[in-house]
C-alpha cells in the first residue's frame, strides 16, 4: 500500500480487537469531518495481542504500542490510535502525541453476577481481573470494610472476560468503563466504582493520537481533535507514573480532576496510590495546584506527588512490577 497523498486517504494504524477497532473507528469519523480527508483503517496485530501471559509477566510496558509505532516510522499508516494508558511514559522525539481527545468516564466498573453491586457480592466472593492496579485496591476497599474477597488473574477481550461471569465461574469481573461505552456495552455494568474507592490507571479514558513528528501538516490537522484540559490531567498522571519508576502493570493509581468554584475551573487536584497486590498495605497521596497551563507545569504536579509518595515507601510496594 502506498502512502498517502495529501488528498488521498489517511491510512490509521489499530489494533485489531473489537475495542481498539471501535475507538479508532470512531476517531476516524472525527479526523474525516476536521480534516475533509477519508480515513481508512489498517489492522495490525501487536505482542501483546498474541501473547497468552499476564500483563505483568510480559512486562505490560509498551506491548499494545511496539507494531503500531514500528508501522508509523515505516510509513505503512500515518497515523494510530492507542488506548493513552498503554503508553510509556517517554515519547519517541520521532513521534507526535498530537491530540488527546476529550476523555471518556476515566472510572473502573463491576460487571456482577444477578446484577450486584460490590457491597452485594458478599464474602467470598471472586473478582477477576489483569490489573495488579485494581487487585491492590479493591483488596485494600474490602479489608477496610470487613469483606473477604478472592481477586483472580484473568486476561481477555471484553466478551471473554464477562463470560467468566456469565458461566459462573466468576462471581464479577472489573473492567474500564470507558471501554464498555465504546463498545456500546455500558448497560451490562452492574456497579460504577468511585474515584474515592479505586483510583483509576494513569490516563484511563483517554485516547492517544500518534503520527510522524516531521508531519507538521498532520500533526496540525490532528491537533484539532485535542481538548486541553483533557491532556493536562493525563500528563500529570503520566508523570507521576514515569517519576514513580513504574510501567503499565505496575500497582499504580492516579487521576487528576478538576476543582470548580461555580462554573470556573480553579485549580486542579492529582490523587495516586501504589499498593501490595493483597491490600495490606497502600500509599494514598493527592496535592492540588492551578490548572496546569503549559506541558512543563502538568509534569511539575506529578513530579511532586511522587517524591512525596516516594518519601512515605511506595518505591517498596511496587517490588518487581517496577519497570
Amino acid at each position: 500500500m502506498g502512502r498517502a497523498d495529501e488528498k488521498g486517504a489517511l491510512r490509521l494504524g489499530t489494533r485489531r480487537s473489537k475495542l481498539a477497532l471501535a475507538q479508532s473507528g470512531q476517531v476516524a469519523e472525527a479526523v474525516r469531518r476536521a480534516t475533509g480527508r477519508p480515513v481508512e483503517l489498517v489492522e495490525i496485530t501487536t505482542y501483546g495481542d498474541t501473547s497468552r501471559e499476564s500483563l505483568a509477566q510480559i512486562g505490560g510496558t509498551g506491548v499494545f504500542v511496539t507494531a503500531l509505532r514500528d508501522a508509523l516510522l515505516a510509513k505503512d499508516v500515518d497515523f494510530a490510535v492507542h488506548s493513552l494508558k498503554d503508553l510509556p511514559t517517554a515519547q519517541p522525539d520521532n513521534l507526535a502525541l498530537a491530540a488527546v481527545p476529550l476523555r471518556e468516564d476515566p472510572r473502573d466498573v463491576l460487571v456482577a453476577r444477578d446484577g450486584r453491586t460490590f457491597a452485594e457480592l458478599g464474602d467470598g466472593a471472586r473478582i477477576g481481573t489483569g490489573s495488579p492496579r485494581r487487585m491492590a485496591q479493591l483488596n485494600a476497599y474490602a479489608r477496610s470494610h470487613g469483606m473477604t474477597i478472592e481477586t483472580v488473574a484473568i486476561r481477555g477481550n471484553v466478551d471473554t472476560r464477562i463470560g467468566y461471569v456469565r458461566k459462573g465461574e466468576l462471581d464479577a469481573v472489573v473492567l474500564a468503563a470507558a471501554g464498555l461505552s465504546r463498545l456500546g456495552r455500558i448497560e451490562d455494568v452492574t456497579d460504577f466504582l468511585s474515584v474515592d474507592t479505586v483510583l483509576p490507571a494513569p490516563g484511563q479514558g483517554a485516547l492517544a493520537i500518534e503520527c510522524a513528528a516531521d508531519n507538521a501538516d498532520l500533526v496540525a490537522a490532528l491537533g484539532a481533535l485535542d481538548d486541553p484540559l483533557s491532556r493536562a490531567a493525563v500528563t500529570a498522571e503520566r508523570s507521576l507514573l514515569a517519576a514513580l519508576e513504574a510501567g503499565c502493570s505496575a500497582p499504580v493509581g492516579a487521576f487528576a480532576d478538576l476543582l470548580a468554584d461555580g462554573q470556573i475551573v480553579k485549580e486542579m487536584r492529582l490523587r495516586g496510590v501504589v499498593g501490595t497486590t493483597d491490600g495490606s498495605t497502600l500509599v494514598q497521596l493527592s496535592t492540588t495546584g492551578p490548572v496546569p497551563e503549559t506541558y512543563d507545569q502538568a509534569m511539575a504536579l506529578g513530579r511532586e506527588l511522587a517524591a512525596e509518595m516516594l518519601a512515605k515507601g511506595a518505591a517498596g510496594l511496587m517490588g518487581e512490577r517496577a519497570q
